[in-house]
């Protein structure tokens, strides 16, 4: 069996990057919460009091995801051999589950304003949501590269535009209402900032969930894979291929491969290894090389 592994794959350039936008936007959200609070009591604003304990659930999501960053930096152990990688996974999960908590309160507490409509926001009100654009829309912008590689940073970058599109809308709702006195129009922006947090948010879930099952990370396609492994030299055959994410921003690969020849030797070996990590960004693989076609399958992908 030849087991190929890069060591050089943990990308300590943009975590870093990503830790200093955590500790940053951990900093600023926290200031935020403290304030709102306080600004909510001076103005007897239940509502502003109200979404500074929302804020503060953002906040706890940012420390998870922090600390899943954190965690997967660990080095590997005799227990935990893969070291704590997949905690990221975990807090992505962990993320998503307070996403939708989240919208279930926004959602609830908009279909009771429908029935008694909240008095016309004070100017207090409107100044506070202000500066919860400025500084929730800024932490948004710190996760908004990363977010796209990392489902983990995704959703502490969905935590984030949330709160920016919440405190947007009180801006615009406070506007409209004491322009045109229409109530309504408080709880249906609710709504609709509900849909758009939900739209992003099953699929940070649904894709968090599939990384907790081990499934093939989104971005690989098995069957290229497989194509690639039958396409080298002396392959006849490829059983037992596995791919799952270790992290959300790691990959690692098992396989069998059929090789009448024997084992063609590091060299070659060290090219698929290069080609999977080139190809597939799969920086982790382990083949086990064997000369006849006996072996059968132990799992057999079904139809999922």
């Amino acid at each position: 069996m030849a087991h190929q592994h890069h060591a050089g794959h943990h990308h300590h350039a943009p975590a870093d990057t990503q830790g200093r936008a955590f500790v940053i936007a951990i900093a600023l959200n926290t200031a935020f919460v403290i304030g709102e609070f306080l600004f909510g009591f001076i103005a007897n604003s239940t509502a502003l009091m109200a979404d500074a304990g929302h804020n503060l659930s953002d906040v706890l999501g940012l420390v998870l995801a922090w600390s899943a960053l954190l965690l997967s930096r660990r080095a590997p152990s005799q227990r935990f051999t893969f070291g704590l990688r997949s905690s990221s996974i975990l807090a992505a999960l962990g993320n998503a589950m307070l996403l939708l908590l989240a919208c279930g309160a926004i959602g609830w507490e908009a279909i009771g304003r429908f029935f008694d409509p909240p008095a016309v926001s004070g100017l207090t009100v409107t100044l506070v949501a202000g500066v919860g654009i400025l500084v929730n829309g800024y932490s948004a912008l710190l996760f908004m590269r990363g977010q796209k590689r990392d489902i983990n940073v995704r959703g502490a970058w969905l935590h984030m535009a949330a709160d920016t599109a919440v405190s947007l809308g009180v801006v615009i709702s406070g506007a409209v209402i004491m322009a045109t006195g229409w109530y309504w129009i408080d709880p249906l922006i609710s709504l609709l900032i509900v849909v758009i947090i939900l739209l992003g948010t099953l699929g940070l879930l649904r894709e968090s969930v599939q990384l907790a099952l081990n499934a093939v990370p989104t971005h690989i396609d098995p069957e290229a894979v497989r194509a690639f492994l039958q396409q080298q030299p002396g392959v006849s055959a490829v059983c037992d291929l596995h791919i799952w994410g270790m992290s959300t921003t790691e990959s690692a690969l098992t396989a069998h491969l059929v090789m009448p020849q024997g084992y063609p030797g590091d060299a070659a070996m060290s090219e698929m290894r290069q080609g999977l990590e080139a190809r597939f960004s799969i920086a982790h693989s382990t083949l086990q090389i064997e000369q006849g076609n006996q072996h059968r399958c132990s799992l057999q992908p079904g139809d999922y």
